[in-house]
């Protein structure tokens, strides 16, 4: 049975609500009834909720806060029994998240409150999905979701941490088994190579009509589908029938062209979502490149505050009602699982008012300045994806870092290690470096000030398989794990270093 038209008809009432949707008004009522859920608990109290107003009220009665903050102050003393602490009731999930930088892991607040929210805000995907492709069957098949495992911990009786996109595999309704893939044995399955190995495999006679997941993971299997396919049927294509891809966690630009090339001849469409442990922010309602819709109505208030200003005593914050496009905010939320005025980590670009849209341009500790150069992970990221292009190459992945001058007359510089699809000529390294330096010079006034003190780029070009074997031996092989592509933490850098060096 196709249920694509029941869904078809939800969607396109959805979309009516979401074009009548006044952002300003909208944000205002999520900021309040936050307020009043949380007024009773520790949090709520100590803040002063029941007092607050507006939205300049919540301002100034609470700070900034990053992870390690809240960790400390509120939830660490109760964990793993966190009870109106900063959501009201008892916790009964926390999603294990890893930092891209540094790799620490944290453990955020999932309440059923978030739940609803993550599966809100898929259901506006698939509802901008079928506006733009109406004669769209992807409730006809499967959908494949390539997230982590649904082991969990049980941290205390009752209550569990684990991988995000497990836990939601784990409490899915009922009725979306039947339109998902994999099944709960194999989406159990913790080591992530006999796991992709049997999701290729089984899901190869699958009408899979939708896949989602972390592009450089989404590569490795589609790669190995086709393979399976094509070694079978004579057919390039991994799923003959696939309607909708959704990727997010990582820039998708050097990965478009491996990605088209392996949907050249399906009907799929290409669609990016911002996803995070701390709530589904945002999706993509237009064309790539045109920014993603932000959640506004699913429990989440966003705040934007100025980069430069972040550690300052008393940053701007700014809210839908007066941030401006073409400024790079570091982005802040309060959300239904408990967090209140707390700094992601990311930073991004509005790029639309009405509706409110943004471009993820990096993270706030995801720059590199070890030489006055001030690089933003947007910069590095087109970076390498022009460098790349110039070969005509695709990338897999890849991570920069600083090299400090150890002995008199050197100069300091980065060392990029790269991952290519394809195996490149001699001299593919110094054309590749070349490229780097020439558009990090173009996109960025302070790397092209400082350059001059500063040695060439160091590209070191490894075989294809070397990240995956890399993330593999530091325990972060993958579902959400993701390569950190900007490294200041001195240790990892020479983690990476070493290992490719074997």
């Amino acid at each position: 049975m196709d249920a694509t038209p029941i869904f078809r008809l939800a969607a396109a009432l959805r979309r009516r609500r979401l074009a009548a949707l006044d952002p300003v008004a909208t944000q205002r009522r999520t900021l309040q009834g936050l307020l009043n859920r949380a007024a009773g608990t520790r949090f709520g109290r100590e803040h002063g909720f029941d007092r607050i107003a507006d939205v300049a009220d919540f301002q100034r009665a609470v700070p900034l806060r990053r992870y390690e903050e809240f960790w400390n102050e509120y939830w660490q003393p109760e964990f793993p029994r966190l009870h109106d602490v900063t959501w009201p009731g008892l916790i009964r999930h926390f999603a294990v998240s890893s930092g891209t930088t540094a790799g620490r892991t944290k453990y955020l607040p999932l309440t059923p409150a978030m739940r609803r929210s993550n599966v809100r805000a898929a259901f506006d995907v698939v509802a901008y999905h079928l506006g733009v492709r109406p004669r769209s069957r992807m409730f006809a098949g499967r959908s494949l979701m390539l997230g982590g495992s649904t082991a969990l911990v049980e941290e205390a009786p009752g209550i569990f941490s684990g991988d995000l996109s497990g836990i939601a595999a784990k409490t899915m309704p009922v009725w979306a088994g039947r339109f998902s893939f994999p099944g709960p044995e194999l989406a159990l399955l913790a080591d992530w190579e006999e796991k992709l190995e049997r999701l290729a495999r089984e899901s190869l006679d699958l009408p899979i009509r939708a896949v989602t997941g972390t592009p450089s993971w989404l590569l490795i299997l589609l790669e190995r589908v086709r393979e399976l396919r094509r070694a079978r049927d004579g057919d390039d294509r991994p799923y003959p029938d696939l309607d909708l891809l959704v990727h997010g966690g990582v820039r998708f630009d050097g990965y478009r062209r491996r990605f088209e090339a392996l949907l050249a001849g399906t009907d799929a469409e290409l669609r990016e979502v911002y996803p995070a442990s701390e709530g589904f922010i945002a999706g993509a309602d237009r064309r790539p490149g045109e920014g993603m819709r932000l959640n506004l109505d699913h429990g989440l208030f966003f705040e934007f505050v100025p980069v430069e200003e972040l550690d300052r005593p008393n940053p701007t914050r700014h809210w839908v009602a007066d941030a401006e496009p073409g400024i790079d905010y570091a982005l802040v939320m309060s959300t239904c699982a408990g967090l209140f005025a707390y700094v992601v980590g990311d930073t991004v670009r509005l790029v639309d008012r009405v509706p409110p849209r943004v471009l993820v341009t990096g993270r706030t500790a995801y720059g590199m300045s070890a030489f006055g150069e001030h690089l933003i992970g947007e910069e590095v990221e087109r970076a390498a994806a022009a460098a790349a292009a110039a070969l005509d190459a695709d990338i897999t992945d890849f991570a920069m870092m600083a090299v400090y001058p150890e002995h008199p007359g050197e100069l300091g510089g980065h060392r990029w290690v790269v991952e290519l699809a394809q195996a490149m000529p001699a001299g593919a390294a110094a054309r590749f470096a070349a490229v780097l330096d020439a558009t990090l010079s173009e996109l960025n006034d302070d790397y092209r000030a400082h350059r001059s003190g500063m040695a060439p780029p160091q590209v070191i070009l490894v075989p294809p398989g070397s990240f995956a074997a890399w993330m593999k031996h530091r325990g972060r092989f993958g579902g959400q794990n993701k390569v950190p592509r900007i490294i200041n933490d001195a240790a990892l850098a020479a983690d990476l270093t070493g290992f490719v060096s074997q």
